[in-house]
């Protein structure tokens, strides 16, 4: 078994589960291979395209690999489509599994499993990969939950860094009432709430419940003629963020014309920091979204002008 480069950060991704799971058990493993526990970084895909790269050596996971990543001593576990082979980095790619599932791989090569963690890990690949046909999808929505309610940082403070507190944790009760009460709600009110950005392409608006378990509802039902469903989002005061999602792999060929990524079925990017509130994001959406409609040359539009007020 090869030996991996001490890396001197692990690099992640903020806004999920899955990150949040590959990021500590990362940790996990530098400490069981070199005696030390590298600091741990988290970032949105906006940020993480802006930051400098001024380490010799590093472990990424969550985040695809690109070009820029291709250095000595780094490492990427990452599941999303690549950009791409690596010449210098090594790669660890699996698109039928979460990225935190491809690190737990190597954790049981070190002896790093446990019970516990088999069950965290199945449930993020789950609710990472929305695996809707698991029977255990709800449960698995609901840990996925904790981190987008409440955020990964507060939740890694809440369990000290430690992944296996996060099992069972009393803030799941809290998530299992909000998904009776509130989805059934936010379902029923979103429903009414579709409105068409592109001729493939609607903007579902939320008020309360699950989001994501909401649009996939939708998608369901064919509640909707577009193929792709999009909600919206304020990350932070200059921030707006869309979410896509669809059936059929539409998701991400939408995101990439708004130069974001992820999953052919679940999909974001981050829009202009002009772009300041769901009317402004809208309007661009449809400007992007939207084909181009070739204008018809202006002696046309004069002929047709001359023969409506002929009545011809």
């Amino acid at each position: 078994m090869d030996l991996l480069p001490q890396p001197q950060v692990i690099l992640t991704h903020e806004s999920d589960l899955d990150g949040f799971v590959a990021g500590i058990l990362l940790q996990g493993l530098a400490k069981k291979l070199f005696g030390v526990t590298p600091r741990l970084e988290s970032f949105h895909n906006h940020h993480w395209k802006q930051r400098a790269l001024p380490e010799k050596s590093a472990w990424v996971s969550d985040f695809n690999f690109e070009p820029r990543l291709d250095r000595q001593n780094w490492v990427i576990f990452d599941h999303h489509a690549k950009e791409g082979s690596p010449s210098k980095a090594r790669l660890f790619h699996d698109p039928g599994l979460s990225a935190g599932a491809i690190v737990y791989g190597r954790c049981r090569e070190e002896g790093l499993a446990t019970p516990v963690l088999d069950r965290l890990v199945h449930l993020s690949n789950i609710a990472d990969l929305f695996l809707d046909q698991d029977p255990e999808f709800l449960l698995a929505l609901d840990y996925a939950s904790l981190i987008k309610v409440y955020g990964f940082w507060p939740i890694h403070e809440l369990c000290g860094g430690d992944l296996e507190k996060l099992f069972n944790h009393p803030l799941l009760e809290v998530m299992l009432v909000k998904r009776r009460v509130e989805d059934p709600l936010g379902l029923e009110w979103s429903r009414q709430q579709i409105k068409e950005v592109s001729p493939t392409v609607g903007f579902v608006n939320t008020i309360v419940g699950n989001t994501n378990l909401i649009v996939h509802q939708l998608l369901q039902d064919q509640a909707s003629p577009y193929k792709v469903l999009l909600t919206l989002y304020k990350k932070s005061a200059n921030t707006m963020v869309v979410s896509l999602r669809s059936r059929g792999g539409e998701a991400l060929q939408a995101a990439e014309k708004l130069h974001g990524g992820g999953h052919p079925n679940a999909a974001g990017a981050t829009l202009p920091k002009s772009v300041q509130n769901a009317t402004d994001a809208l309007v661009y959406l449809r400007q992007i979204l939207n084909p181009k409609v070739t204008q018809p040359p202006a002696s046309l539009n004069s002929l047709e002008g001359a023969f409506s007020a002929l009545n011809l």
